[in-house]
């Protein structure tokens, strides 16, 4: 296994320093371009555990693993502060490029799982990147979404799910707050991005598990009505996080999937 040292990339956001902890893994020497992996409304580089180093040790890819502003060892969330429905689309057309220019990452793949897959197709929609695998992605707000993210609060507020979050973020209320909050204002119900997808001219492959609790496979059938061209992998006994529910399986196909579209 190849995992660097966490390290910080800092730079201001609105007028505001931002501090992101990010890790290299993976093949160093890898001819790929790097993969940059988005994690889900609760994730961060721990909460990944070990499948992004798996994925590129066992499959030639360098991989960059990082948590958003709010999440794991990043910059929390001022507690009076409130995201809007364009929360994702902030991380994707305006903190994503500061990161990728401060790393000197260019025309990436992003695997992006959840969020991080909604984020990932926003950004591809603006900026050119070698390519895209979204597992679980949201392009709408379903019902099933919306009951999933309510039981969800009811057991953060009554169960030990916010010292379980502890062990991954450095702030839990921020982690937590900030995504469950904005999923659940009614604002956000009219939360819709598919006409967005239609300037995507990379490689796409969106995964989803059968039973996957947090949405319906509308969700990648949705964005391959827009963009015929997406490859759909639909994971059978996986619920929303096939990276934790199918791993081996989930690992081998994207790589695949990236290993058939050299970058130039």
């Amino acid at each position: 296994m190849s995992a660097e040292a966490i390290r910080f990339a800092q730079f201001d956001w609105r007028g505001q320093p931002l501090r992101l902890e990010y890790q290299w893994v993976g093949d160093a020497a890898s001819a790929q371009p790097p993969v940059v992996f988005l994690h889900e409304g609760l994730g961060s580089v721990a909460m990944w555990k070990d499948f992004p180093e798996r994925m590129c040790t066992e499959h030639s890819l360098r991989g960059l693993v990082f948590s958003r502003y709010g999440y794991g060892g990043s910059t929390p969330r001022p507690p009076d502060e409130r995201w809007t429905p364009a929360f994702m689309h902030a991380q994707a057309h305006e903190v994503l490029p500061l990161l990728f220019a401060q790393l000197q990452i260019t025309r990436p793949w992003l695997f992006g799982h959840s969020d991080g897959g909604s984020i990932a197709l926003l950004h591809a929609a603006k900026f050119d990147v070698a390519g895209i695998v979204v597992v679980a992605p949201h392009i709408l707000v379903e019902d099933v979404s919306i009951a999933s993210i309510e039981q969800a609060r009811t057991a953060y507020e009554t169960t030990d799910l916010r010292a379980r979050l502890a062990r991954y973020h450095a702030d839990p209320d921020s982690a937590f707050r900030g995504w469950n909050d904005i999923w659940l204002a009614p604002a956000f119900r009219d939360w819709d991005i598919r006409a967005e997808l239609d300037t995507i001219t990379c490689p796409v492959l969106a995964v989803q598990g059968e039973d996957d609790e947090y949405g319906t496979l509308a969700q990648i059938r949705g964005i391959q009505a827009r963009l015929p061209k997406t490859r759909l992998l639909v994971i059978p006994k996986c619920g929303h996080s096939p990276h934790r529910d199918q791993p081996a399986l989930l690992a081998s196909q994207a790589a695949r999937f990236i290993h058939e579209h050299p970058t130039p």
